[in-house]
């Protein structure tokens, strides 16, 4: 078998043009009517690529900003409500001292007006000895005497008597 007999490798002037032809008509149509449409739908899906690239960069810039905006508002919270601790602190602070200062108000009153009531009763106490003794002095001296005495002159000598006691110890204890 030779090569030249082989159909398939024999070299036709007529076909190959013929092939040429057709190829070039075919390039034609497919470049008119194939190409064009799928380069343009290439491009727009390129395109479409790119603005969402594009929209994801935005959204990741923008989520961004607001988590450093967040951050702000959380530090922002955070020293506002330290401040409101820090002042209620304060507060609570000047209110117990308050409350001490009117409780130790109180107390020294209490205590003014008992030391007061004690120098009353000590005083009213002292007048009321005096008074007792003053009488056991007269009844007492009536009795020596064997006869009741002048009451007028018998209450002068008996305040000079009682003036000559000394009623300082029963004051101090008191």
């Amino acid at each position: 078998m030779t090569l030249a007999a082989n159909p398939l490798i024999s070299v036709t002037p007529g076909l190959m043009i013929w092939t040429i032809v057709c190829f070039l008509i075919a390039l034609y149509v497919l470049k008119r009517y194939a190409f064009g449409p799928i380069q343009k739908m290439i491009d727009t899906r390129r395109e479409s690529i790119q603005s969402a690239i594009e929209a994801a960069d935005n959204a990741r810039d923008e989520a961004q900003r607001l988590l450093e905006e967040h951050r702000k508002l959380i530090a922002e919270a955070r020293g506002q409500g330290e401040a409101i601790l820090a002042e209620a602190r304060k507060t609570r602070e000047s209110m117990e001292q308050r409350m001490r200062e009117e409780t130790e108000a109180e107390r020294q009153r209490r205590l003014e007006e008992t030391r007061k009531e004690i120098a009353a009763e000590t005083a009213r106490a002292l007048q009321q000895i005096r008074a007792e003794v003053a009488d056991l002095t007269l009844e007492a001296a009536s009795r020596v005497v064997g006869r009741t005495l002048d009451a007028k002159r018998d209450q002068e000598l008996i305040e000079e008597a009682i003036a000559g006691l000394d009623f300082s110890r029963l004051e101090e204890s008191a």
